[in-house]
């Protein structure tokens, strides 16, 4: 058989993203960068579930995480990223299947 899903990368993925917070943290992220106190704060969650979370997240390649002097920034991985065609939707697409996260919020300074 032919595994055009690529079955063992897309179950990797789909395990990743398959709890409500983790999925709200996704939300948070596609609306652009955020260190953890911010999405502590949006959620209303514990740091260190939110910590938790954000590192199964990047443990599988969906977010990635920048130090920024004593703070980590924390961005959805460039390569799921695209912007669905023919519309302002933005979308994680891990090839086996797509995410769409609305879209673009803008942020204020």
């Amino acid at each position: 058989m032919r595994d055009r899903l690529k079955s063992t990368e897309c179950s990797r993925y789909l395990k990743a993203i398959a709890d409500p917070d983790r999925l709200k943290l996704i939300q948070c992220l596609g609306a652009g960068p955020r260190h953890v106190g911010d999405l502590t704060r949006e959620l209303n969650k514990p740091i260190a579930n939110v910590s938790h979370h954000l590192g199964l997240l990047k443990n599988a390649g969906i977010v990635n995480a920048s130090k920024k002097g004593r703070f980590v920034l924390y961005t959805l991985a460039p390569k799921f990223l695209r912007q669905a065609s023919q519309s302002p939707l933005n979308v994680l697409d891990f090839g086996c299947c797509r995410l769409e996260l609305g879209e673009k919020e803008k942020t204020t300074p």
